[in-house]
């Protein structure tokens, strides 16, 4: 069996090593495409390095553009990728630009297409995430689902073939890479910072860095907490606040910005921190699946277990809420996690249909 895999961002690569891991393994014939989606070195390179995951095959290095722009490049690269290596399956992850045009150009070539984390909704499609992981997931022959939640999505859609209910790969690599950052992160000594006395912060997602006044109000926010705010920035979002002229909201003291840091640093942040604040749908599942409060820079999440479950504040961007929901800060209901090898149960299923596939 030949496999062709497109990631382009970080929680892509996050969601390939457990998977990649497994099929090469089994001697499975894997080509990795990197769009370069994302092309910070702390962003690309170290999580590649971390995740022991081999160099990709190829490297677009498409890099940022409009979406239309940045998608429509990588479909012409990623078509000519599958044009040479008439690969049995094309894998695509999450929900991404490189997801979408991994995508299509699959589809259009009529190459069978897996998409791990399929059915996530938030039901808002101002959000480029909400198009890509749709449109996805209705030219998908496999469709992995992390939850039944997904699984309902879908079929409220109509899609019914080709669904699995597999569980999170994401807690596969948590689980195994969490031991790891025990062992080797030291970021805590390095910003001087002990355990349960700061706050984690992420911002990324184009709803609240493209949004001025979205993005004044975050800042302003963790500018009011009275409390330590450890916040590694990400190259877009340190770009808007500069473009904003937003920097000043940043030079209050409580605020420890910093570079992008790989995925053993975060998950050693993650775990130690009082709650964290974020846009991002990984670091939600994270500080789920690690019993840390989380509050939710958004008006909506693919993850509602999480909310349901009390671990999980949406709090939008208003300024008095995130700054409410940090002194008022819960604990959810005490859920136990097991391992559900969501990798081995895909490489299992991919195993099934291989006859189909070749």
């Amino acid at each position: 069996m030949k496999i062709l895999t497109v990631v382009g961002a970080r929680p892509q690569f996050i969601k390939l090593a457990p998977l990649s891991k497994i099929l090469r393994e089994n001697g499975v014939n894997e080509i990795i495409v990197h769009t370069g989606q994302h092309y910070d070195e702390n962003m690309n390179d170290l999580f590649f390095k971390e995740l022991e995951i081999p160099e990709p095959d190829y490297n677009l290095g498409i890099g940022s553009g409009n979406h239309g722009e940045q998608t429509g490049k990588m479909l012409i690269e990623i078509e000519k990728i599958i044009l040479k290596e008439n690969p049995d399956l094309v894998i695509v992850y999450g929900d991404t630009n490189s997801t979408l045009a991994g995508a299509l150009a699959a589809s259009k070539l009529h190459i069978k297409l897996a998409h791990v984390e399929a059915g996530l909704r938030s039901f808002n499609k101002r959000m480029p995430e909400e198009i890509n992981r749709v449109l996805t997931d209705h030219v998908s022959d496999i469709l992995f689902c992390p939850t039944q939640t997904a699984v309902e999505n879908l079929k409220n859609e109509g899609i019914t073939k080709g669904v699995y209910l597999v569980g999170d790969v994401m807690f596969d690599a948590l689980l195994h890479f969490s031991k790891i950052s025990d062992m080797k992160s030291n970021i805590l000594e390095r910003l001087n910072i002990k355990p349960k006395e700061y706050y984690l912060a992420t911002i990324h997602r184009a709803e609240n860095t493209d949004d001025h006044e979205r993005l004044k109000n975050i800042l302003t926010a963790f500018s009011k907490m009275n409390e330590i705010v450890v916040f590694p920035i990400h190259p877009r979002t340190r770009k808007m606040i500069n473009y904003y002229g937003l920097g000043d909201l940043l030079e209050n003291d409580n605020i420890k910005l910093i570079d992008p840091v790989g995925y053993l640093d975060m998950l050693k942040l993650e775990k130690n921190a009082k709650s964290i604040l974020t846009d991002s749908g990984g670091v939600q599942k994270e500080a789920f699946w690690l019993k840390v409060p989380c509050i939710t820079l958004r008006d909506e999440t693919e993850w509602i277990e999480t909310v349901n479950l009390g671990w999980n504040r949406l709090v939008g961007s208003d300024v008095e809420k995130i700054v409410e929901a940090v002194r008022d800060l819960k604990f959810g209901v005490d859920v136990s996690f097991e391992n559900d090898f969501s990798a081995k149960k895909m490489y299992e299923i991919l195993l099934e249909l291989k006859d189909k596939l070749d």
